[in-house]
């Protein structure tokens, strides 16, 4: 496990969403990587142990993608879309993360 300790219900709220989109499946199939939605504030620590925490695996490396969120329209007035930050969470060699999305 990781050196630094983190409150558990902090990683617990750290991991929003796993992203199931075709560049993140291609992405899982090369290069054993997982692709999730965090929060804004997670750091990579964070993310490393909230992983690891919750699906029992060993994580290899963590890299880390802003968003920006688009301008849309929704009628006649302009909104925004929120900023997103993606984790891709590379696995150790033999490790598995199974989100149960696998269809044969």
């Amino acid at each position: 496990m990781s050196a630094m300790k983190f409150e558990e219900s902090r990683l617990m709220q750290v991991l929003v969403a796993p992203i199931v989109s075709e560049k993140a499946t291609m992405v899982a199939d090369k290069s054993n990587t997982v692709t999730f939605k965090v929060l804004q504030s997670a750091s990579k620590p964070e993310i490393k142990a909230a992983v690891e925490l919750m699906f029992k695996v060993e994580v290899k490396g963590v890299s880390v993608v802003n968003t920006k969120g688009k301008s849309k329209r929704f009628g006649k007035s302009m909104g925004r879309r929120d900023n997103v930050r993606k984790a891709y969470v590379t696995l150790k060699p033999g490790q598995e993360l199974n989100l149960g999305g696998e269809v044969a």
